[in-house]
């Protein structure tokens, strides 16, 4: 199949999910246009059966805001007729969705038929999709696809629930290919970020006030008052510097690494030894769900998806919102023994298989096909 995939190229979990699949389509034989403003940053090398194609918005005085949906829809339009695209998959509600549509009716007065997946990650339905402003135009864009997916079971009980829905919502969840994250441990790696008796904790994430970093902060404190420790919070973004300013009047700004975006998550996941999530909202986890492959137990909330990803008392522990004190007594009993800790290492990576690449990617694969063939 020749089919687009239209994503936000940057750090966050849509667009390093949408880039893990149109790779793992195209080891699979499918040829995969990348449709963005920008090269997704998880997309290292084109191939023969991977291209990218820059979105572009010229400039104009009159416009203050200039308009990428305008853009992104004519753009598609072009695709699809210069490459012969089978299926349209637009991650993200909008504006992706609804330039889709937009670029739907155009090739429809041309007599071109395409069918356009949209998968639903989160942010698009539970923060700015529900907002009064944009939640018609959501709504439009979710019941106007030809197949809609949620990446959990969470993420489509509040489609559901926020949105006057009339089309069927599949859950296909995230994934990750186990293959990558079987690196080898390493003591040399290790101790570029911590002394042999410190254990190491990390978080990563974009650092907005979603995922509650100052509370990482909080349980980190209480942890290291009881085990030598190293916590690494790893990503930018708004609550960097509050966390830093958090860290300073507790003390412990020598015990954390504020260590910016990376692209080396997988080498920072390989010596570390507990996981932090404590988000307010989330609709998968596919942090969590990296750690977990790399064989590191997640201490999280557990809202939204995170309880489909994370099982309590196997990959780790799951606490309400806010409840720091016991996300913290949990990672000490996963620290405080070296036995503990590996027993709980092995079950993460074993839980993590569930979301391999090779069970997943064939189910989009399934609904492209439903797609093109109108049986969605």
């Amino acid at each position: 199949m020749r089919i687009a995939i239209v994503c936000y190229p940057t750090f966050g979990g849509s667009g390093v999910v949408a880039t893990e699949l149109g790779v793992a389509l195209a080891e699979r034989g499918h040829e995969i246009h990348f449709i963005t403003y920008k090269q997704p940053v998880r997309l290292d090398l084109l191939s023969r059966n991977i291209h990218f194609h820059e979105v572009s918005v010229p400039k104009y005085p009159l416009f203050k805001y200039q308009p990428y949906e305008l853009a992104l829809s004519s753009k598609l339009v072009d695709m699809v007729k210069l490459y012969k695209i089978d299926v349209l998959h637009v991650h993200y509600a909008i504006p992706h969705a609804y330039a889709g549509y937009m670029a739907k009716q155009m090739l429809a007065e041309e007599g071109i038929t395409i069918p356009m997946v949209t998968t639903l990650h989160g942010t698009d339905i539970t923060l700015v999709g529900n907002h009064p402003f944009y939640k018609p135009a959501v709504t439009f864009s979710i019941n106007n696809s030809d197949c809609v997916t949620s990446v959990s079971q969470s993420l489509k009980d509040d489609t559901l629930r926020l949105f006057n829905i009339k089309k069927e919502i599949y859950v296909v969840p995230n994934f990750i290919d186990t293959k990558n994250f079987n690196n080898p441990y390493t003591e040399c790696q290790r101790d570029l970020m911590a002394t042999p008796n410190e254990r190491i904790i990390t978080h990563v994430s974009n650092l907005r006030p979603v995922k509650r970093v100052s509370d990482i902060v909080k349980i980190f404190n209480i942890i290291q008052k009881e085990i030598p420790s190293k916590l690494l919070i790893v990503g930018e973004g708004p609550e960097s510097e509050p966390a830093e300013l958090l860290a300073e009047e507790l003390g412990i700004s020598d015990k954390i690494l504020f260590m910016g975006n990376s692209n080396e998550v997988d080498k920072i996941l390989c010596f570390t030894d507990l996981f932090l999530l404590p988000s307010e909202k989330e609709s998968f986890g596919l942090a969590a769900l990296e750690a977990m492959a790399s064989g590191v137990p997640v201490i999280s909330s557990n809202t939204g998806g995170l309880s489909e990803v994370n099982i309590h008392g196997e990959s780790g522990f799951l606490s309400d919102v806010g409840n720091i004190e016991e996300m913290a007594a949990n990672a000490l009993k996963i620290l405080s023994n070296d036995e503990t800790l590996a027993a709980f290492k092995t079950r993460a990576k074993k839980s993590a298989i569930r979301f391999d690449t090779d069970t997943v990617v064939p189910q989009y694969e399934a609904i492209y096909r439903n797609a093109i063939s109108g049986n969605c």
